[in-house]
């Protein structure tokens, strides 16, 4: 089974930057599509971005991800990055990567999930 850890969360002021890390363990994370979530307080988990397999090289951004966030592949340190750029008061929760993803392509088993990296983006 495929272990995920986060990492790279903190506390920024609005417009800030932020890198997340997904580091794979028990398998090569390159089979996988790769998804980020969040979770804020009192709303709903949202699917923040995917990246599919290096072969298929698929990803995506929700709209309010687009422009500001870039996902990627690290495969020779089996992990994934998320790049958050101009981050915003509601970008606010706790980030967690999993498999498979919903949106891009990979192997279908193996469901896994992090335990998550809070992200505190003050006015």
């Amino acid at each position: 089974q495929v272990q995920l850890v986060e990492s790279g969360g903190g506390s920024v002021q609005s417009g800030g930057s932020l890198r997340l890390s997904c580091v794979a363990s028990g398998e090569r994370l390159d089979y996988y599509g790769v998804d980020w979530f969040r979770q804020a307080p009192g709303k709903e988990v949202e699917e923040v971005s995917c990246i599919g397999t290096p072969w298929d090289g698929d990803t995506y951004y929700s709209d309010s991800a687009k422009g500001r966030f870039t996902i990627s592949r690290d495969s020779a340190k089996n992990t994934v990055h998320l790049v958050m750029t101009n981050l915003k008061p509601e970008d606010t929760g706790v980030y967690y990567c999993a498999i498979p993803a919903r949106r891009c392509l990979g192997l279908s088993g193996g469901a896994s999930r992090g335990q998550g990296t809070q992200v505190t983006v003050s006015a």
